[in-house]
């Protein structure tokens, strides 16, 4: 398995957690397994580079404006062309730009964030393999380009790029060597000229430069923006003293980052969740929590002690008070209750940090993989590679945390080439890669891995 992506819910069958195999536990600490995961991603994005569907520039930009609403369970972009052609279901269409018409060379997109200003102007950064592209979404919820944000000069290009939030900047993480973390002030769009997009110098533009990682590459940043710093978790190798783990990065003075110390207790972190705890669990009531989502386990972590590792629980599994969790692997393996390819949230009974328990699950309708998801007021929000977007009201868990009750309420398919195959889909790392959902005007971006960046919007 491997814990791809996961949301807590914040307003407070056929799957169980189990106690982790020491055998599999060895069996991931030497990266194999993620080493074989990334294998299988960059041989898909090689066949789609030699087919051409990597070409950005063969995606035209919509250059409209207004919505392209979801009738009769499609979106027609450009009607009668099926590869513009959107399978949906309570989502809206309202733009789309190529990754070479937001500035990049190479393509690939991943990640994804957003900002509002004080003004209450909402901004978008776009990942992609050669740097992160800054685009305005209009009232209109029209996508405008603005300029871009390079790699690191001392790195090379790759489609491993995660942005996270952190007050008016974002902070950037890649899995290049020598890329480090850009920290990068977001107020820098607000006098931009559209007509005239601005590329940022890599060096001299950003806020500051942070790189005290063992070669400079980490998989994925977060950040607790309460207690000001970040966490760089997944920085390669696993042998070096923090172990890949969990690396703390003070942001109070954004302009000079400082090493905090790092968590490498419990070694490989993909992904992770970092809090100051409010929850029903009394004993760890004010503590700095980080969720953490290490391939074959979920490991819960006190940080409030940033020199040490001290893990609360660590719990794996067969296939706020919630957690909403998915595995990408699982579908790709055929394991577990994901063998059928239709993609499983699985949920977390969290209200005790010492003894999580599973207890239950839903079944994508959609055919595919899962991957990023968040979740905003009781809905959770996930990408699903070639299935798009896909939407669920999980509001229900408190009442029944079987997730009998939980409901799909909305998808767009971003990725049509794979609607004519068997079941509808593919078990393939191609469409959506993330997506950003936290914006008040109910606008969503969505960040593909061919295409570029769509703007859509939930129809109700």
């Amino acid at each position: 398995m491997s814990l791809a992506a996961t949301a807590l819910l914040a307003f407070g069958v056929g799957a169980r957690e189990i106690q982790p195999s020491v055998l599999t536990s060895q069996m991931y600490d030497t990266g194999v397994v993620h080493e074989e995961l990334m294998a299988k991603k960059m041989a898909t994005w090689e066949r789609q580079i030699k087919t051409g569907a990597m070409d950005s520039r063969k995606y035209k930009s919509r250059g409209g404006v207004g919505a392209i609403r979801c009738k009769n369970g499609t979106a027609d972009v450009i009607p009668g062309d099926p590869l513009n052609t959107f399978r949906c279901s309570n989502v809206d269409f309202y733009d789309f730009v190529s990754h070479a018409d937001l500035g990049s060379k190479t393509g690939r997109g991943s990640s994804s964030w957003g900002w509002t200003s004080p003004e209450g102007r909402e901004f978008v950064v776009v990942a992609q393999a050669d740097g992160a592209a800054f685009a305005e979404i209009t009232n209109h919820g029209k996508l405008v380009y603005l300029g871009r944000l390079p790699q690191s000069t001392t790195a090379a290009p790759s489609i491993w790029r995660e942005i996270r939030g952190y007050k008016n900047y974002i902070i950037i993480g890649s899995e290049a060597e020598n890329h480090g973390v850009q920290v990068f002030d977001m107020t820098k769009l607000l006098d931009l000229d559209p007509k005239n997009p601005f590329t940022f110098n890599a060096d001299r533009d950003v806020t500051s430069w942070w790189n005290d990682l063992p070669i400079g590459r980490t998989h994925n940043v977060v950040v607790n923006e309460e207690k000001e710093y970040a966490v760089a978790v997944g920085a390669q190798p696993r042998t070096s003293d923090c172990r890949s783990g969990l690396i703390f990065i003070d942001l109070k003075n954004p302009d000079s980052p400082q090493t905090l110390g790092c968590a490498a207790g419990d070694g490989y972190v993909h992904d992770a969740q970092c809090l100051v705890y409010r929850g029903p669990d009394s004993k760890y009531l004010g503590r700095e929590i980080c969720y953490g989502y290490n391939e074959d386990t979920l490991t819960i972590y006190d940080v409030t002690d940033k020199n040490s590792t001290n893990i609360i629980s660590r719990t794996s599994y067969e296939g706020a008070k919630f957690l909403v969790l998915d595995d990408e692997l699982d579908e790709v393996n055929g394991a577990g209750p994901a063998a059928s390819g239709y993609p499983i949230t699985y949920f977390w009974d969290i209200r005790s940090l010492e003894n999580p328990k599973q207890t239950g699950l839903f079944r994508s309708p959609g055919y595919g993989i899962d991957h990023n998801q968040v979740v905003v007021d009781g809905i959770a929000y996930q990408s699903h590679y070639g299935a798009g977007l896909r939407i669920l009201d999980v509001r229900s868990l408190s009442r029944d945390p079987t997730g009998a009750r939980v409901r799909e309420i909305g998808f767009f398919d971003i990725y049509p080439e794979d609607d004519s195959q068997p079941n509808g889909g593919s078990i393939e790392f191609v469409g959506s890669w993330s997506h950003y959902p936290f914006f008040k005007s109910g606008y969503i971006l969505v960040n593909t891995i061919e295409r570029g960046a769509f703007v859509v919007k939930r129809s109700h």
